[in-house]
């Protein structure tokens, strides 16, 4: 897991878009600092990163589970709603999802987001 926090940015989709079309035709380069992970609105953040979820990457983060089986024993949370929830982490860049034999051992890669509102200005080429 790294210490250092992702920036998460809220953006309309269609901001999105736009923003990711014309890095595409070369028109804007893409800075270092840029968020890694896009919502299209702070609900959409709000709902993936809830209180509930928050508990669950400190329980992965603590306890290193072994599988999403352990996992879900450790966070009473029912396999197929955890499973659904991992996804949509794993998805996003926040949890890594680790082959071990035939198990899927669950990861954390960020615990800490900085939040940037609207698109980024972006350089020029």
């Amino acid at each position: 897991m790294t210490e250092k926090p992702i920036r998460v940015g809220i953006a309309t989709y269609e901001q999105q878009k736009q923003r990711m079309m014309a890095v595409a035709r070369g028109e804007l380069k893409l800075a270092p600092n840029e968020p890694k992970i896009w919502f299209s609105s702070i609900e959409s953040l709000a709902q993936l990163l809830n209180s509930k979820n928050q508990r669950l990457l400190e329980i992965i983060e603590e306890s290193q589970p072994d599988s999403v089986h352990d996992l879900a024993r450790l966070s009473q949370r029912k396999p197929s709603n955890l499973s659904r929830t991992l996804k949509s982490l794993a998805h996003m860049g926040i949890v890594d999802m680790v082959k071990n034999g035939n198990k899927l051992m669950p990861r954390v890669r960020y615990n800490r987001f900085q939040v940037d509102f609207g698109p980024q200005q972006v350089s020029p080429l």
